[in-house]
């Protein structure tokens, strides 16, 4: 074949191809991936969250970030087949509810984005995508029953149930952050008390390192970043549990002595294959916390009860979501917006 007529078939094959795309909003950033049909990643993008946080400003960035991803990988529109678009709050047939941080209620989220993309468009809670991503992507869709918590600035969850999502009749279920790991808990905004969203959260971290400062503990964090700890992050907490400073690694241990009674909880309720845990927080301080998390699990369970179950840490890392709104879209019924 002479070079010419390879060019043009590798044209031809690009011309022809199909695409989705995957769209994770989150409250600052929003991450777009460009997917080929073996969900192998062609393009990626992220951009910040409108600091507006109105509907029609996030429609505007996510049209944007979509349009963007085409010209990246060079194909026309007509070529994506649909669009997975991952959100932080629920969402039920296209419409998005409680989603606060990107001001969202009760918005009819995928018909704007369609009207302006002309193409189909799913929406669905970002930890159910991340969920998903793993069960189909990282793990071949194997497990039959398998649940996913996420720890980012909140705590979100998703759980497959019989090799499907599971969302429940109230379209929130899995909400796993919202689980009560100690009644006598700190009361915090947006979240019940003693949750594990309270204690295990990128802001519950954050929040608890601050307060023992206020009370006059110490900590080489100071050093670091001054006496208001500002842009204290899990990279930080990681190296200060790595210098053997105190209150990291007691507020650290705290969070994964939280969230090891919230996966016995699972365990004893549900007895899925996998326990699977991702997000930033897990990203920074995984191989410090999974080791207490998987200790403080099986010692809360009947005994003989931990056989065949797996806790473990995805590897997919920041483009989990993003994956899972890829096969959403993937996914997608004909006739079905």
């Amino acid at each position: 074949m002479s070079k010419r007529n390879a060019t043009n078939s590798v044209s031809n094959r690009v011309n022809g191809a199909k695409f989705f795309v995957g769209v994770d909003i989150g409250g600052t950033k929003i991450l777009a991936g460009l997917f080929e049909d073996e969900l192998t990643i062609r393009a990626r993008r992220k951009i910040r969250t409108p600091k507006s946080k109105s509907p029609g400003e996030v429609v505007e960035a996510v049209v944007g970030v979509v349009r963007g991803l085409l010209a990246d990988g060079n194909i026309r529109a007509e070529q994506i087949r649909a669009v997975g678009i991952g959100v932080p709050g629920f969402a039920k047939r296209g419409r998005v509810f409680q989603a606060y941080n990107i001001g969202c209620e009760n918005f009819a989220l995928a018909a704007a984005v369609r009207r302006r993309l002309r193409t189909p468009v799913v929406v669905e809670n970002d930890c159910n995508l991340f969920t998903l991503g793993i069960h189909r992507v990282e793990f071949g869709g194997k497990p039959r029953t398998m649940a996913g918590i996420f720890f980012g600035t909140g705590v979100g969850g998703g759980l497959i149930l019989n090799g499907e999502l599971h969302r429940g009749i109230n379209f929130a279920a899995a909400e796993f952050g919202q689980m009560i790991v100690d009644q006598h808990g700190e009361r915090v905004p947006n979240t019940p008390r003693g949750s594990l969203e309270s204690m295990a959260s990128h802001m519950g971290l954050v929040r608890q390192v601050r307060r023992a400062v206020r009370t006059g503990q110490k900590t080489i964090l100071q050093e670091e970043l001054g006496r208001s700890l500002r842009g204290l992050g899990g990279d930080h907490l990681r190296w200060a549990v790595d210098k053997g400073d105190r209150l990291a690694v007691r507020v650290v241990r705290e969070a994964a002595e939280a969230t090891g009674i919230c996966v016995a909880s699972l365990i004893s309720a549900l007895a899925p294959e996998r326990v699977v845990l991702g997000g930033g927080v897990m990203e920074a301080l995984g191989k410090v916390m999974l080791p207490v998390i998987r200790e403080v699990a099986g010692a809360n369970v009947l005994p003989g009860t931990m056989g065949g179950i797996e806790i473990c840490q995805t590897k997919l890392g920041g483009d989990g979501a993003i994956i899972g709104a890829a096969v959403s879209a993937q996914d997608r019924p004909r006739g079905q917006d």
